[in-house]
């Protein structure tokens, strides 16, 4: 890999055709592209930016990055389909031609080998730009931006709760030159410029020890020190001076920092310097040093931990320190190591360097624009280095590299922070604008993809890399200091403390520690649900797994494990009983369980394939299953004889235009299903005809057609179809009689009688992406919930009661925001708990919550405190007289054997609380009723013990 600006997976500038490998592992020859218009200005379209800014540009490569280095899950499949239809899209000699939509479907559908014409119809009918074609600028566009939206959705912003900032006790007294940390003992270590070493606990960031560095080249006045390394595998650090001088001291010696090593000669003063070790191989290491005549030096070790140099002769100094000459090394005398130099920055002072082991290269900034920032790419197989160099306008003061991202960020002159692709020397990937003064550190925080910036004018900014936003600015805070105050920056992630240092004086930002999360489960919960007949809750998730909960203490009862294998549990359902579970993965099956874990059906919804499940939805004669196509998928019950049951035909064929993605159901024969371009269309389930359709704005859409709007602005929000497409349906009573949710945060509420949009509102903020919501049983109450775990319960009673020519924009009464959740929201249940209306939330911070409606959470399940629910005496009498008596025997009996408990204990415990209180409430009569029932009770509780008995024998 060299510095032409390009690495193994972008095509080379220049060339008219590369072979590529993908992430998904295939190869595939690939022309580059021309650099269109409307996508020069995408952050992503810079990233394959060639080197050399002739304007050719490999869009493919673009979604391959995203793919690395964004975390958004792109299959093999879709990779594939990318490369070869925008190969296909251009001629011979690279210019890129439309196509119609019988070119484009028989295309696509003849070359990629897979998939159906009517999936790339829809495709099509979604990117179409004008007259009816379709061009690879277009696609692209297009899936860009829903690339960008799932991206953006990925995970919520957080920001730190820093704690008040802390004034440390220190030893210096001239600018603190640099802050190390010993992993081996815990200490923070500080040296001064003026040589003295401060050793701080690292728990309470006391003072320990203090030393002064010793120089017998200068004199202690004159002594400055520009930077100090640890050089971990040796236990040692190196130091070094104005004297053009690099001390390595020993910190296991019995005298404190004792020098081992001089290394003199050097031609210009070292300003800094970085150590890298190889973690495979620790005897390989590399010291990397730039000075002040813009020339860095790589000393490469290669066998460290045996000895760092070798000793040629036996001229030592006073303290008894080898003497290493830097000529010595520059002409390879020294057999363990060897040099590699370049002078890419002269006569510019290098300001920072630091070598990127993943990338065999050293990289290093200065204040020069021409040469702002350098790269020098080792040659494989040989002691030669190749040069980028990489132009700002201003100069660099710092920078630091990001290795999951392989992202380089660089603190600018110019008062921006700008993100760089190592590999492309033309423009930055990104600029982060919003500090009002020069830039002077930047520090990367590897395990968040967060980045912390801080300028001249004491602003400290924590940026989200993936959205590129600042997520947290700290002003205000710190000290008062003259303006050429030398400021350094140093974060310590694991133990979340920031080092600033304002000259001589130190400064600790702590974050306040977050409370421990209370999990319910290990992975993401994906669905919750409540049965009533066992008064428990039922939750699954992303691994597979099904929990059943008790809903008065919230302690778990039992667990299936890998239902569905390693696929992920979609969604899950109740059957009309309450004693059959229904589960659907992400491998394209629907399984029916009962509650004491044994499959009883397999549904083969995808035919074979891994598909997309939202919603199992239970009809009186049928069961449909919908999330990853245009048409619903069906099930009549009488094919259930079988284990393994296939779906039958939809009657009503295909109506919807995008995929069906929920649906809602009102007795006696009324069906709704919701697409994902937010259209709605009402069935009769009897029939399985469609009987209305019901699109938001929809009197409006011929205007923009003529207008020239497309369906691909309708994706980027200007149509508003995609931003509203439908998650969530459910059935009111009112003037509007149905609510829909989806993108942006938008609720939507229908009168379907007249088959019209009377009320829509912004739920939530509509950059946090799409919401859940379910409704109360009465429907007083709509709850919505979003990306950051924040619920809201909604006051529908007199909301918008009659149907009126307008829209009605004004939101409901809002009456309790709250946040159970650390993270998304994924569903949302409402139920009724004897005469307590209870509201059950699953989130992808793996818990499940209970909370009273409007909203006051109760608990999460699995936490150690049970919470409690409990019933008063007279619901449970009240639930006793009006429950049937075979029907209440019947549902003990399930109850015995969902929970596993002891037969006779249950049984006697059943009946003594069941005889004290009809004792006490009822009448002569009720009591001799309930004697009746107790003979039966004892009748079959003696049966169970004996058969138990007799099968376990």
């Amino acid at each position: 890999m060299g510095p032409s600006g390009q690495s193994d997976c972008f095509i080379q500038a220049g060339s008219c055709c590369s072979e590529v490998s993908c992430v998904s592992g295939f190869k595939c020859s690939v022309s580059h592209f021309q650099k269109g218009s409307h996508l020069s200005s995408h952050p992503w379209f810079l990233i394959c930016h060639d080197s050399d800014g002739s304007g050719g540009a490999n869009i493919v490569h673009a979604f391959i990055y995203v793919a690395r280095h964004s975390r958004v899950d792109l299959s093999a499949d879709i990779v594939q389909f990318l490369i070869i239809l925008l190969i296909l899209m251009q001629d011979s000699s690279g210019v890129s031609h439309s196509l119609s939509r019988v070119e484009f479907i028989d295309l696509a559908w003849s070359t990629v080998g897979h998939g159906s014409k009517e999936e790339y119809g829809l495709l099509f009918d979604s990117v179409v730009v004008e007259e009816g074609r379709v061009d690879w600028g277009g696609l692209c566009s297009f899936l860009l931006q829903e690339l960008s939206d799932k991206v953006k959705n990925t995970r919520p912003l957080r920001a730190p709760c820093w704690k008040s900032p802390r004034t440390l006790t220190s030893p210096h007294r001239d600018p603190v030159q640099k802050v190390l940390y010993l992993q081996s003992s815990g200490q923070y270590v500080t040296v001064s410029r003026g040589g003295t070493v401060g050793l701080r606990d690292g728990e309470d960031m006391s003072l320990v020890n203090t030393h002064r560095l010793q120089n017998s080249t200068v004199a202690p006045k004159d002594l400055w020190v520009t930077d100090m390394v640890l050089l971990q595998n040796v236990h040692k650090i190196a130091v070094s001076f104005t004297s053009k001088e690099v001390y390595f001291y020993d910190l296991l010696s019995k005298q404190d920092f004792s020098c081992k090593y001089k290394l003199q000669g050097l031609k210009f003063t070292p300003w800094c310097l970085d150590y890298w070790v190889d973690p495979s191989q620790p005897d390989h290491a590399v010291l990397t040093i730039g000075d002040t005549g813009g020339q860095v030096s790589a000393l490469y070790f290669t066998s460290a931990q045996i000895s760092l140099f070798e000793r040629l002769s036996l001229r030592t100094d006073s303290d008894s320190a080898d003497i290493i000459l830097w000529d010595d090394l520059v002409k390879g005398k020294h057999r363990c190591c060897y040099t590699v130099t370049h002078q890419a920055h002269a006569p510019a002072w290098v300001r920072k360097v630091c070598y990127l082991g993943s990338l065999e290269a050293f990289v290093s900034c200065c204040t020069a624009a021409q040469s702002s920032m350098v790269i020098g790419w080792r040659e494989k197989e040989s002691r030669s280095i190749r040069v980028t160099s990489f132009f700002t306008e201003r100069g660099i003061w710092d920078m630091d590299h990001h290795c999951g991202l392989s992202l380089i960020a660089t603190a600018g002159v110019d008062h921006q922070v700008l993100l760089w692709n190592p590999y492309v020397t033309s423009e930055p990937v990104c600029v982060l604008s919003g500090h009002m003064s020069p830039v002077t550190a930047v520090h990367f925080m590897q395990a968040k993809q967060q980045l912390l910036s801080y300028s001249k004018d004491k602003v400290l900014c924590l940026w989200d890399v993936s959205s590129q936003l600042c997520v947290h600015r700290l002003a205000g805070v710190f000290p008062k200091t003259q303006e050429d105050t030398h400021t350094l920056l140093y974060l310590h992630e694991e133990r979340q403390h920031l080092l600033l240092s304002f000259n001589s004086l130190l400064l600790l930002l702590e974050t306040a520690k977050e409370e421990k999360k209370i999990s319910s489960h290990e992975h993401p919960v994906t669905c919750v649900l409540y049965n009533s007949l066992f008064r428990q809750v039922v939750s699954s998730d992303s691994a597979s797994s099904v929990i059943c909960w008790q809903a008065d203490t919230g302690q778990k009862v039992k667990q299936f494990h890998r239902c569905h294998g390693n696929a992920e549990i979609s969604t899950i359902a109740l059957d009309g009983t309450q004693t059959r579970l229904f589960t659907a993965g992400a491998d394209g099956e629907v399984k029916v369980w009962d509650f004491n874990g044994r499959c009883l059906h397999r549904m083969n919804a995808g035919l074979g394939r891994a598909v997309d499940i939202s919603q199992v939805l239970l009809l009186k004669r049928s069961i449909v299953v919908m999330g990853w196509d245009r048409m619903l998928t069906v099930f009549r019950l009488h094919s259930f004889s079988q284990s393994f049951v296939e779906p039958s035909e939809w009657k009503g064929g295909v109506e919807h235009r995008g995929d069906v993605l929920c649906a809602a159901f009102q007795p006696p024969q009324t069906l709704v299903t919701g697409s994902y371009d937010g259209e709605i269309i009402m069935w009769n389930s009897s029939t399985e005809k469609a009987l209305k359709r019901l699109r938001p704005h929809a009197e409006h859409e011929d205007n923009r057609r003529k207008q020239g709007l497309t369906l691909t602005n309708k994706i980027t929000g200007a149509g508003g179809f995609s931003r509203h497409f439908c998650l969530c349906i459910f059935f009111l009573s009112g003037g509007a009689d149905l609510v829909s949710c989806g993108g942006s945060g938008v609720v939507q509420l229908w009168n379907t009688q007249y088959g019209c949009l009377v009320g829509q509102f912004t739920a939530h903020n509509k950059d946090l992406g799409s919401i859940v919501m379910t409704v109360s049983p009465c429907g007083k109450y709509l709850v919505t919930a979003d990306r950051e775990g924040t619920i809201k319960t909604w006051d529908m009673k007199d909301y918008c009661l009659k149907p009126d020519e307008k829209v009605n924009k004004e939101l409901p009464k809002l009456l309790r925001s709250f946040r159970p959740h650390l993270d998304q929201v994924t569903h949302l249940e409402t139920c009724l708990h004897g005469d307590r209306l209870l509201l059950l939330s699953s989130s992808s911070d793996c818990s499940v919550a209970l909370s009273d409606l409007p909203g006051d959470t109760v608990g999460l399940f699995g936490q150690v405190n049970k919470h409690t629910v409990h019933l008063s005496a007279l619901q449970l009498l009240e639930s006793h007289r009006h429950t049937n008596m075979h029907v209440h025997l019947h549902t003990l009996y399930n109850r015995i054997q969902h929970e596993k408990i002891c037969w006779f204990s249950f049984y006697m415990h059943e009946l003594l609380r069941i005889n004290v209180w009809f004792c006490v409430a009822y009448s002569f009569k009720g009591i001799m009723r309930h004697l009746i029932f107790s003979h039966y009770f004892i009748r079959h509780c003696w049966i169970h013990i004996f058969s138990a008995v007799f099968n376990r024998g």
